[in-house]
């Protein structure tokens, strides 16, 4: 059996937004059904490797070329046949109507699956030999949604592949996501889908006026002595204000198949006239409504949280060109260009500076509070070839604020690929994404507003058994509809997650969807890698220790004259920290000794630098007995060492370690308060350096000596004992934050393979976010639960409290009145500092 062939996703469906989309299963089942292939499956991004198809087939049956021609050609065929599409909309004012909507669009012809926010983004996925954009405009128009902007672009994932397929044209990001693209305003293009005669503002403007119908006909018809029929009036212009919408709504979720609360109102309301109870009907139209349209003006707090990242980026950049400054739209911009930033100005587009020195706002992509210096790079071609690779100093991103210096920034990406745009791409998928609370809430629903018409029916029908009138068993009946209907129930959830992930976003954390938000909250455990997460990631010089006899001046000139002539990254090390403390000694003949250390010639005299053995390698002496002892000791502390000699003295032993963090101990701290019970620390450095990190920055276990396949084992047997995260930069780390319950990936504004591998995202390169992550899931774990106990404990109270006798307009007023203190409950995440 050969080598099973793996392939590319992301060359084989360039439009698919990531592995769990159905193409990936439909191309997987089509490669499995091919003759020779014996299984099919896909591999996870690792590595820094993307997700690739997995194909195990028998050669004697299929030739390695035409396996890979078939799987291309059902990958085109996939990605010509079926579109993806995530369009930012206007028209889903609360989560009830969202639901509708996806509901009504999978029943459309050639829908394959529909996903709808009440602050995010429509997410269509469509077969195109069943439909067209076009056939989905008009039906989202039939349905009263307005798609924002003229074009929106179809979701992807790459732009340019290994194979040479362009898909430039799929570049922009969908919903404006390069802060432009989507919001385009053309007229009409923000019409709400309860727009009417007064705009956008149509439904809370007749909320209101059938609140005033409602409360003037109660006031004639309690103090005045007017004529029954105007009250009267008065209260049927409160059906026909407060109903409008209502029956709307009610109308749309028959139609796709719903029973949602909005018809159960209705029916309520029409149970009232029906009795001749006017006013309680006009009251619970009128409470509802304005509960309704104060419920869109809250939800949408959330998504203009999020929209207000994707306008950030300015639309035009200044850009130097041919000699001369021009003002293009950023969409023209292309990487290689010159983009002359301004002091005070928002950056155009993610790039490596070129000329001139500034300190940068990051806190729109980053979150970080201090503003970040940044200065040109030394080799700017190679920069420009590989800007992941580059110092944080150099590199720039789109939508930061300049400072008071200007800038030239050679621009890397365009403007649809900018991180900003993949950040306010992500957050627009992760609303789409439904946590395990709210998937349970909808399953809840489906059962529980049925069972409320059964009971609803069978107390129609209490006058047969309860001495009272037919009359009086109806009104119960309708004030237990309303009592019992779910408000609160269908808007906890989602409202409380929307503006947590919103609120995450704003403070530079990308938070993958509802999923992430509440598993990050419920971990017990955090696993962290050791290089580059707990410390700097770079050795720095910890001790100078000259021997008995020596001078540290001594010291530090012999081994920085000679660390100066070598490009190891120890000798890097010592010049950086100890350069400034050196004299202007020149060594020279540098010569490495492999697994030793080097040894050179200063002022004629020769110098070792390097391992114990090295000075005694050509019969020389060894270095005193007391030094050694320092050196082991030093070695013990995770120290990497280095003696140095000069001639026939023994000048010291320089100690180097990759320090930890000055912050990681407080946030340790910080960790535990939040309740963690557990921290261990990964790392494939020896045990007694893992050992040494562990202790000073107070690590509960340290496991060392570990490949990356010991890594996933390690997480894999945390996850025994209770939730795990795993902390990483999302390269090398990827497979270990693929297994635990959720990945974060610490420095994602500058990598790709952060942001697409990693649960959550902490755009900066600060562990001092991690805490604020964990807090924010936590709250808005607890918001959640105190929702849902609001919502469930009105309706048990209010249950038993109509069938004993309570009426329909207080029943409608605690009913109302629970659906925004829910809500008001949710928007507080988006206040959360940590």
């Amino acid at each position: 059996m050969p080598e099973p062939l793996r392939l590319d996703l992301a060359v084989l469906l360039p439009d698919a937004p990531d592995a769990r989309d159905a193409c990936v299963a439909r191309l997987t089942d089509a490669m499995a059904a091919t003759s020779g292939v014996e299984r099919a499956h896909v591999l996870p991004a690792e590595d820094g490797q993307p997700a690739r198809l997995c194909l195990h087939y028998d050669p004697g049956a299929v030739a390695l070329p035409r396996l890979r021609r078939a799987a291309e050609r059902a990958g085109a065929h996939l990605t010509e046949r079926y579109g993806h599409v995530l369009w930012p909309v206007d028209g889903l004012g609360h989560q009830r109507r969202a639901r509708t909507v996806a509901a009504r669009l999978q029943k459309t012809p050639g829908v394959v699956e529909a996903e709808a926010n009440a602050t995010g983004p429509l997410r269509i996925e469509f077969d195109r030999e069943a439909t067209t954009e076009a056939d989905l405009r008009r039906a989202l128009a039939g349905l009263g949604v307005t798609v924002r902007g003229d074009a929106p672009p179809e979701v992807t994932t790459a732009t340019h592949d290994p194979a040479g397929h362009d898909h430039a044209e799929h570049s922009a990001e969908a919903g404006g996501a390069d802060g432009h693209a989507g919001h385009d305003h053309a007229p009409g293009a923000h019409g709400h889908t309860h727009g009417g005669v007064f705009g956008e503002r149509t439904e809370l403007i007749f909320a209101i006026l059938a609140g005033v119908c409602v409360a003037v006909g109660w006031g004639l018809a309690t103090f005045t002595g007017v004529a029954e029929s105007i009250p009267l009036a008065l209260f049927i212009g409160a059906y026909v204000f407060g109903g409008w919408f209502t029956v709307r709504e009610a109308w749309g979720s028959i139609r796709a198949g719903r029973f949602e609360i909005d018809f159960l109102m209705i029916v309520a309301a029409a149970g009232a006239a029906a009795l001749g109870e006017w006013f309680e009907g006009g009251l619970l139209l009128a409470l509802f409504s304005i509960g309704h349209a104060l419920e869109g003006y809250a939800m949408g707090r959330a998504r203009r949280a999020i929209e207000a990242l994707a306008d950030l980026a300015p639309a035009t950049a200044r850009v130097r060109r041919d000699g001369e400054e021009r003002e293009v739209p950023v969409e023209e911009l292309r990487v290689g260009d010159t983009v002359v930033v301004r002091p005070d100005e928002r950056i155009a587009a993610d790039g490596i500076v070129a000329k001139g020195t500034s300190a940068v706002d990051q806190a729109p992509v980053t979150g970080e509070s201090v503003p970040v210096d940044k200065r040109p790079a030394d080799d700017l071609d190679a920069a420009v070839a590989a800007p992941e690779d580059v110092d944080a100093a150099h590199r720039v991103f789109a939508g930061t604020l300049n400072g008071a210096g200007a800038l030239d920034v050679v621009v890397t990406r365009p403007a649809g690929e900018t991180t900003l745009a993949r950040v306010v791409q992500m957050v627009a998928q992760a609303e789409t994404e439904r946590s395990p609370t709210q998937r349970f809430t909808d399953r809840f629903e489906t059962v529980f507003v049925p069972a409320v018409l059964a009971l609803v029916v069978a107390l129609l029908f209490a006058w047969v058994v309860v001495d009272e009138t037919f009359a009086e068993s109806f009104y119960r009946a309708m004030a237990v509809l309303v009592a019992a209907s779910p408000c609160a129930l269908a808007i906890a959830t989602p409202s409380a997650v929307l503006s947590g992930v919103a609120q995450a976003g704003r403070s530079g954390v990308l938070v993958k969807g509802g999923g992430p938000l509440e598993a990050l909250g419920g971990l017990t455990a955090i696993a962290f890698d050791k290089t580059g997460t707990l410390t700097e990631g770079e050795p720095r010089v910890t001790d100078v220790v000259p021997a008995d006899g020596a001078t540290e001046a001594e010291l530090v000139e012999t081994v920085v004259a000679v660390e100066r002539l070598s490009e190891h990254p120890l000798a890097r090390a010592v010049v950086r920290d100890l350069g400034d403390r050196a004299g202007g000694a020149a060594a020279e003949n540098l010569e490495s000794v492999t697994g030793h250390g080097v040894r050179a010639t200063l002022g004629g005299e020769p110098v070792v630098v390097g391992k114990p053995a090295l000075l005694t390698l050509d019969g020389g002496a060894p270095a005193p007995d007391a030094l050694l002892d320092r050196d082991r000791q030093l070695k013990a502390d995770g120290r990497s060492t280095m003696l140095v000699k000069r001639g026939d003295r023994v000048l010291g032993v320089v100690g180097l370690m990759d320090t930890p963090r000055e912050a990681a101990r407080d946030v340790l701290r910080r960790l535990r308060a939040l309740g963690i019970e557990t921290t261990v620390m990964l790392s494939g450095d020896a045990q007694a350096v893992a050992d040494a990190v562990a202790r000073e920055v107070g690590i509960d276990e340290a496991r060392g000596d570990l490949l990356p396949d010991d890594k996933v084992a390690a997480v894999k047997a945390l996850r025994q004992r209770g939730e795990v995260a795993m902390v990483g930069d999302g390269v090398n780390d990827a497979p270990a934050l693929a297994n635990a319950t959720v990945g974060i990936a610490m420095g994602a504004a500058g990598s790709d393979v952060a942001l697409e591998t990693a649960d959550v995202a902490l755009m900066a390169d600060d562990l001092s976010k991690l805490p604020f992550a964990v807090g924010l899931s936590r709250k808005t774990r607890r918001i959640i639960r105190q929702n849902l106990w609001l919502s469930l404990g009105m309706v048990a109270f209010l249950v038993p409290a109509t069938i004993f006798g309570l009426g329909i307009g207080p029943a409608v007023a605690l009913h109302e009145g629970s659906t925004l203190v829910v809500v008001g409950n949710a928007l507080r995440l988006l206040a959360y500092r940590g």
